[in-house]
């Protein structure tokens, strides 16, 4: 099935894969993917500032509802980012690292061969389920995707990433319910994600006035 609608850059979901290097830069506005063309998420910004992993995140996703510009918002979204992104173990981090090489070589199956290890060895570690989901989505594993997001979001449910990439794959199977449902909860934990506004208006109007 062909995405239906825009994917924006840096839009920061479950899903990311950038800010680790799992994947190139999102363009500004990509067009519908032909079918069968591998797809990707949005991502987490390209440079991360070093953060300390204790940085208290309550206090962070405040100043990210409370940011009075885009720029603040962005500096403050990096923040979150990189206190998720962090490897909590050497192991981890060399596996991860793995990964990305193995996604740049086009060898998708490794490299989630490779997440599933530092899954089984950190399964508190979010940003490898994240991964891991990114990479079923592109392979159109939906079921499979969508159960790694689940994880993501128990461990944190205020992963806008991966709430806005719940609302893609719902858009994409057709549940558009539920795709706008999980498009406000990820607006509601960062008002600042691109295009995900525009969806937000278009569904409402389609699934709300159809239920009129």
């Amino acid at each position: 099935m062909a995405v239906r609608f825009l994917v924006a850059r840096t839009l920061c979901l479950a899903l990311a894969l950038g800010a680790a290097g799992l994947a190139p830069a999102l363009a500004q506005a990509d067009p519908p993917a032909p079918p069968g063309k591998q797809k990707k998420l949005p991502e987490a910004p390209a440079k991360l500032p070093k953060v300390d992993r204790t940085k208290n995140l309550d206090f962070l996703f405040g100043a990210l509802k409370a940011a009075p510009d885009e720029a603040s918002a962005k500096h403050v979204e990096a923040r979150i980012w990189a206190i998720w992104i962090q490897t909590p173990s050497d192991t981890a981090a060399l596996l991860m690292a793995r990964a990305k090489t193995a996604v740049d070589a086009k060898k998708i199956e490794v490299a989630i061969k490779l997440l599933d290890s530092v899954v089984k060895l950190r399964p508190d570690y979010i940003e490898a389920w994240n991964r891991r989901a990114t990479l079923y989505y592109m392979q159109n594993d939906y079921g499979r995707s969508l159960a790694d997001i689940r994880e993501v979001l128990i461990r944190e449910p205020r992963h806008f990433g991966a709430l806005a990439g719940l609302g893609m794959i719902m858009q994409e199977v057709g549940d558009e319910k539920r795709a706008l449902e999980a498009y406000r909860k990820a607006l509601a934990v960062n008002p600042h994600l691109e295009k995900i506004p525009d969806q937000v208006k278009a569904l409402t109007e389609k699934v709300e006035g159809r239920d009129i």
